[in-house]
């Protein structure tokens, strides 16, 4: 008997223990938020913009009934104090609970990333339990935050993912742009004398057309989104835009290049030849020479030929030679003009501090409180490069050099 009260009792314990539905969550009753936009308002607010995902219109695309069209996001704004307050304020105008656990893309507008910076809406994020660290940072390159999350796109239905695919495979095949989670921004903005990167988006074309579903409907849409630059950010401000050579020179010392194009001049021809990248490591060493550190950057490449414009006859071993000292010349040059820029506008987005601080640590204490606006640039670099062709497509013999050979 008394086993059997031990054993009811165990089972009522259990019972009430498992409760599993305690914090339950109805889809019909969430609002979930795909992309989330940060702006500052003139009278100094912040203005969040939502772009909360239509189930049903994404399912089947663009559709509803008697013809109507609906797209798969609806977009609501509120305004606020702090990001808290903004989100709150946003619940009075939504019918479901807003759910941040899927939110993959955080827009922060230009104008509030210059003037005040991103390290308040990085604490807000982050001491959020339902908001992911993972989630893509961009900044909105001569917009705001709101014209970029409002904009509908063609073949990704859900802009947040038109974004997140682009950064990702302009990243893999050109290398001018770098995909930045929170909390890699977050690592970087607390890691002593560095800089940080994140890549920017800019919206082509009219802001109310791009909002339009008729713009959806043209084979060539005049508004639509596309990468554009890196924001460099110094102690979290915006306080340039990298561009073409200066900012894939930046992603290739930062060892971020995983495939990119580089073009080359050949028998008088401007960019007569193209060099598709395989494989490349960068790798930073540094030294303290009489009281300097002294940072050593080495990079080497190998790729194939991928395009020739003029006749190059490239089973000629010493023309292959010739091909690869002309690519180490190019690529140092990028690199080159990526360290001066970063010299230039003070802020070490390249790691070098960071590079000293793990080797010297010592030496690095002395110079931490005035690395970027002293040390950095004044700073001596050697770049060295190697460049290898491996392969020439399907192709050994130049079909223009076959040409130019029956023409004679």
């Amino acid at each position: 008997m008394k086993r059997k009260g031990v054993f009811l009792l165990l089972m009522m314990t259990i019972t009430i223990l498992l409760t599993s539905c305690w914090s339950k969550k109805e889809l019909t009753d969430l609002a979930i938020v795909a992309a989330l936009g940060v702006d500052k308002t003139k009278d100094g607010r912040y203005h969040i913009t939502l772009q909360i995902i239509n189930p049903g219109n994404v399912a089947g695309g663009l559709q509803g009934g008697g013809g109507a069209l609906s797209p798969p996001i609806t977009i609501y704004s509120a305004s606020g104090d702090n990001i808290v307050e903004a989100s709150r304020r946003a619940s009075g105008r939504i019918s479901r609970r807003l759910y941040y656990a899927h939110t993959n893309l955080v827009v922060v507008g230009e104008k509030l990333a210059k003037e005040e910076g991103i390290n308040t809406l990085v604490d807000a994020f982050d001491r959020d339990p339902e908001f992911r660290n993972t989630s893509t940072l961009v900044i909105a390159n001569h917009s705001s935050a709101a014209d970029l999350v409002k904009t509908l796109t063609p073949v990704d239905k859900i802009p947040a993912n038109k974004v997140l695919k682009t950064l990702e495979f302009t990243e893999r095949k050109w290398g001018e742009n770098v995909k930045t989670s929170l909390q890699e921004v977050m690592k970087s903005l607390e890691s002593p004398g560095r800089g940080t990167v994140v890549s920017g988006f800019r919206l082509d074309g009219n802001p109310q057309q791009a909002q339009r579903l008729d713009n959806l409907q043209e084979s060539a849409p005049e508004a639509t989104l596309r990468a554009a630059g890196i924001a460099v950010l110094k102690q979290g401000k915006l306080v340039d835009w990298l561009y073409e050579k200066k900012a894939r020179g930046t992603v290739w010392i930062l060892d971020k290049i995983q495939g990119t194009d580089i073009n080359i001049d050949w028998a008088g021809k401007k960019e007569a030849i193209a060099y598709q990248t395989v494989r490349q490591k960068t790798s930073v060493s540094a030294q303290v020479k009489n009281g300097k550190p002294h940072i050593s950057v080495h990079t080497r490449v190998e790729g194939d030929i991928g395009d020739m414009e003029v006749p190059v006859d490239i089973t000629n071993p010493k023309v292959i030679t010739k091909i690869e000292q002309s690519l180490r010349k190019e690529i140092k040059k990028e690199l080159e003009i990526a360290v001066e820029r970063a010299q230039k506008n003070k802020t070490d987005i390249l790691g070098f501090g960071e590079v000293v601080h793990r080797t010297r640590p010592n030496q690095f204490k002395k110079l931490k409180t005035e690395w970027n606006d002293v040390y950095f640039p004044k700073l001596d670099v050697d770049i060295t490069v190697e460049a290898y062709v491996r392969r020439a497509g399907l192709r050994n013999k130049s079909f223009l050099s076959g040409l130019k050979e029956n023409q004679k």
